[in-house]
């Protein structure tokens, strides 16, 4: 054999080693495929009690699977992302409520997520579909964690204008804008996700892999493909669900053709419970109480399934208590990973439970976070309520026994629907959740941050990742035939302070011009008869920045929120009869607040608002997402007249 012959073949025979090497590498650690849905309620597919609407693959995985029947996330979208990449409780990371287009904050990229640890054990990662854990060049996936990133960085209800005055949102290619889609285009987004995953599956079939799927529906607007347009029997909504599970089908489909089915754990669950004051447009929570932006089990008790043939028993069902947290110490487990004892976080390692080696996870309770406040603590069959809650994002009724001071205990196991309050009768096992409760406040807190918090990521000068022009004033909605007056307007001119009234809505680019400004607000406000004054008087923003002046339990509340996670209040107790009100924010950052010429009471906030906020300024509600999550929902209770924000130069 000469030389060369002799080369060829050791090279040959080099090749053969190392691909056999890889192979028994990857089998030696399971691929991960995590789909994540937006909006989606407990009730909303058939393995969970869903009707209506048509989930034949979803149903087969569950045959095929576990159904999680006790599994929580968070209770708005950025928040649900962020534990579930990081394994600890959105506040402890400074993401507790919801990132917006060009803003300051996002997931800090020096957290050690999911990503990160199974990328350090050798595996491809991906991320395809909604991020929303900041849209900065610098929070993207990309420097989270993952080698590639395909998809819309935020929620598909947050359009802004390009050059040409078309509302679009940017499909991103790791860190480049790829494609500005109207509205229109976000039809065929459900098929090119369940593509581009399927593409990384095949180029990633020989080495262990983590695809995270977090798609863009069932966040409205509903856009589902052509295909399915029409084709169920609950509308859009049905429509979309129909589309969902077709793509499960396919992820699931790619995997038996590839031959990993019996080496691939894929989990399939929720961000957080239904929107569903969105009517047919929202998702049901089916026997359970609450929805989408509350801490009732509706709002973030999700949906899940476990498929890993041969390792999860096929048809089984567990109720121990998990969720979002625990992703990461389960894949980092499975993955023959260690966790960095320096990084604190709050998930457990549910892979016993998967895998029928234990019936109860090691989880000694469940925290319900709502923004920063702590409203719930859950142990065993027991969910101890902290105070007041509501029934979820823009839903205005307001049920008086959640909005009762004092504690409520409910025994889930007993009653699903959390209604029968049975404190009373078990003050041992309500001084024991108070403890733990107690416990978790002194680590991250509730309201203010506790020493546990660890920083968001924060940039300086963000900027859009594609060129705008400003934000035009919409049109006036227009009301249902039929309907009622309510006072609501929507409109395209500087408002005119003469002509306000409680239930007026004006949109931003009405809105007084705030950003970077002093401002000053006055009203007159006195209550109905027999009934005590109570909520929101005036409110100009959302989650994300903005103010709301608004009265709580016989207190009037002055809020400025600077960002998702930086929110200063003031308060004063409010007089039987009140009468006139004050409240500023000037150009030291100092908030004051006073009432019928009485005491001006002060303190610091982080500064003037640095952005317009992008939400509404309304008169006797908060009418989209609350600037603070303390404020009593629904119409305001009393009278408000005389309504004027002055802003510095105006």
């Amino acid at each position: 054999m000469n030389l060369q012959r002799f080369l060829l073949l050791a090279c040959a025979l080099c090749c053969l080693v190392m691909s056999q090497a890889s192979k028994t590498f990857a089998a030696d650690k399971p691929n991960f495929v995590l789909i994540f849905i937006d909006d989606m309620g407990y009730g909303d597919i058939g393995p969970f009690g869903s009707k209506v609407n048509r989930t034949s693959n979803l149903d087969r995985m569950a045959d095929e699977g576990m159904k999680l029947t006790s599994f929580y996330a968070a209770p708005v979208c950025s928040a649900s992302r962020a534990q579930l990449l990081t394994g600890s409780y959105s506040p402890r990371v400074s993401v507790p409520g919801v990132f917006f287009p060009k803003g300051s904050r996002g997931l800090n990229p020096k957290e050690h997520t999911v990503a990160d640890y199974l990328r350090e054990s050798g595996y491809a990662t991906m991320c395809v579909g909604k991020w929303h854990l900041g849209d900065q060049r610098e929070f993207l996936p990309t420097n989270n964690g993952f080698d590639g990133y395909f998809g819309i960085p935020y929620s598909n209800d947050m359009a802004r204008p390009s050059l040409d005055g078309k509302a679009v949102h940017p499909l991103m290619r790791d860190t480049e804008v790829a494609e500005l889609l109207e509205n229109e285009g976000q039809r065929r987004i459900t098929r090119q996700y369940t593509e581009e995953g399927i593409r990384f599956i095949k180029k990633n079939k020989d080495k262990p892999f983590f695809l995270y799927l977090p798609h863009t529906a069932m966040h409205v607007p509903l856009y589902p493909h052509k295909d399915f347009a029409g084709k169920s029997k609950n509308g859009k909504y049905g429509d979309w669900v129909a589309e969902v599970d077709w793509s499960v089908g396919q992820i699931l489909g790619a995997l038996k053709d590839l031959k990993l089915e019996e080496n691939t754990l894929v989990i399939f669950t929720s961000d957080n419970g239904p929107w569903a004051s969105k009517g047919k447009d929202g998702g049901v929570s089916g026997p359970l109480r609450g929805a989408k932006g509350c801490t009732l089990e509706g709002g973030v008790r999700e949906p899940t399934i476990v498929r890993w043939p041969g390792k999860v028993k096929a048809g089984s069902s567990n109720d121990s208590i998990a969720g979002t947290t625990d992703i990461l110490p389960t894949f980092v487990s499975l993955a023959g990973g260690k966790l960095k004892k320096e990084i604190k976080i709050d998930g457990v390692d549910i892979s016993p439970v998967l895998l029928g080696k234990a019936e109860k996870s090691t989880r000694e309770a469940w925290y319900y976070y709502k923004g920063t406040q702590l409203k719930a603590v859950r142990s065993g069959p027991w969910k101890l309520a902290l105070g007041p809650q509501t029934l979820g994002m823009g839903i205005r009724q307001h049920d008086h026994d959640l909005q009762e001071k004092g504690v409520r205990l409910y025994n889930l196991d007993k009653e699903i629907g959390e209604v029968t309050n049975v404190a009373d009768g078990n003050p041992d096992v309500v001084a024991r959740l108070r403890k733990l409760a107690d416990k978790m406040i002194a680590d991250i807190g509730s309201g203010k941050a506790g020493p546990g918090v660890r920083p968001a990521g924060v940039v300086q000068n963000p900027v859009m990742l594609y060129p705008t022009k400003p934000l035009a004033p919409r049109k006036p909605r227009k009301k249902p035939a039929g309907s009622k007056k309510t006072g609501a307007a929507t409109i395209n001119k500087p408002i005119d302070w003469a002509k306000v009234s409680a239930g007026q809505s004006y949109d931003p680019g009405a809105a007084p011009m705030i950003a970077g400004k002093p401002f000053e607000i006055k009203c007159t406000v006195t209550p109905l008869a027999s009934k005590p004054m109570m909520g929101v008087i005036v409110a100009h923003g959302g989650s994300a920045v903005g103010y709301s002046l608004y009265v709580a339990k016989g207190q009037l509340v002055f809020a400025v929120r600077h960002s998702t996670a930086d929110i200063k209040r003031i308060n004063v107790k409010l007089p039987a009869v009140a009468g006139s009100v004050v409240a500023s924010l000037d150009k030291e950052g100092v908030i004051g607040l006073q009432v019928n010429g009485g005491k001006w009471v002060a303190a610091k906030s982080g500064g003037m608002l640095d952005r317009q906020p992008a939400e509404s300024f309304s008169i006797g509600h908060d009418d989209a997402n609350p600037v603070d999550t303390d404020a009593p929902g629904g119409r305001f209770v009393g009278a408000i007249a005389n309504v004027k924000v002055t802003v510095a130069g105006k």
